[in-house]
């Protein structure tokens, strides 16, 4: 082989990697080694000096690969290390699956409710991407993503039809501790808390009376990463500080605000901000294109350095 043709298959290759958002098999994965709920909190408290932090919500939004699946999952883990916010429902026949929308419409090449099918039935549809190709993957199960994430990253459970008792159950069940869950209250942490007073959880407090409603709950802070809203504002910095006070590393989601703008330069701008403005943690549908963004932002080392790690 030539040194020419070795020249236009890796030129070959770039442009793919760029157009499609794909990787090779090979590629070296980002893997977030955190090994039990101790490690969990230490990697999620706050210091100030702390590495920017990226999530994908619902594992990220790319040409040809689905939310809520573990093929996108792990695509995301060869551009930037990451955890994931994913959305739990139960089917018919009560196996948990991961799906965002009550119907299997937007995200599927099927119809009508995810508990009007069973657990069989969903398995024959195929998964959409952002775009509404369908692809060959199918609608994994909540235990499935745990497992496959054990090692490699954090699953952050959301709020849908699936009840407290029943998630806590289930991770008893799965007995992986880096799981987090979000909360939107201070019941809700309180609940979790008495289950188990290891497991971390994705509060909701975007306001002080929030705050302080977590804090006559009774709920160790060192237990909570705070969600605290989807814009950069000047507002923001009572709430950092508050929160920041208490070792409590706080999140902006950019998915219903600045990942919907058109021009990837304003996207970039704002995913910067984000974290300059205070927040530690950017919850993005576009997790690869907000960790190339914020690059600048990266120290040379932090606390949670030791938990980042690269292999195939």
């Amino acid at each position: 082989m030539t040194y020419k043709s070795n020249v236009f298959k890796a030129l070959f290759f770039t442009v793919a990697v760029v157009a499609f958002g794909q990787n090779a098999s090979a590629q070296q994965m980002h893997h977030l080694k955190i090994k039990n709920a101790k490690k969990l909190q230490s990697f999620f408290k706050y210091t100030g000096k702390d590495r920017p932090i990226i999530s994908g919500h619902r594992g990220g939004m790319v040409n040809g690969f689905p939310e809520n699946s573990i093929e996108t999952f792990e695509n995301t883990l060869r551009y930037t290390p990451a955890f994931y916010e994913i959305d739990p429902r139960l089917t018919k026949d009560g196996v948990v699956v991961l799906m965002h929308d009550e119907t299997v419409d937007r995200t599927t090449n099927g119809t009508g409710k995810v508990s009007d099918f069973s657990y069989e039935e969903l398995q024959k549809l195929r998964l959409k991407d952002v775009h509404g190709h369908v692809t060959d993957f199918k609608i994994p199960t909540l235990t499935q993503a745990i497992e496959w994430s054990r090692g490699k990253t954090v699953m952050n459970l959301d709020k849908k039809d699936l009840p407290l008792v029943e998630t806590a159950r289930i991770l008893k069940e799965i007995g992986n501790e880096v799981v987090m869950v979000t909360v939107h209250n201070a019941e809700q942490a309180k609940f979790y808390y008495q289950d188990n007073p290891r497991r971390m959880m994705s509060a909701f407090v975007k306001t002080k009376q929030a705050f302080h409603e977590y804090e006559a709950a009774g709920i160790p802070w060192r237990n909570m990463i705070a969600y605290i809203g989807s814009l950069n504002k000047p507002e923001n910095k009572e709430l950092y500080d508050m929160l920041h006070a208490k070792g409590v590393m706080c999140m902006i989601s950019s998915a219903p605000t600045y990942d919907k703008l058109e021009n990837p330069a304003e996207r970039a701008e704002h995913f910067r901000e984000t974290f300059l403005q205070g927040a530690d943690i950017l919850e993005s549908d576009l997790p690869i294109e907000a960790a190339e963004a914020i690059k600048s932002l990266i120290p040379k080392s932090s606390p949670q350095q030791k938990y980042f790690a690269k292999q195939k």
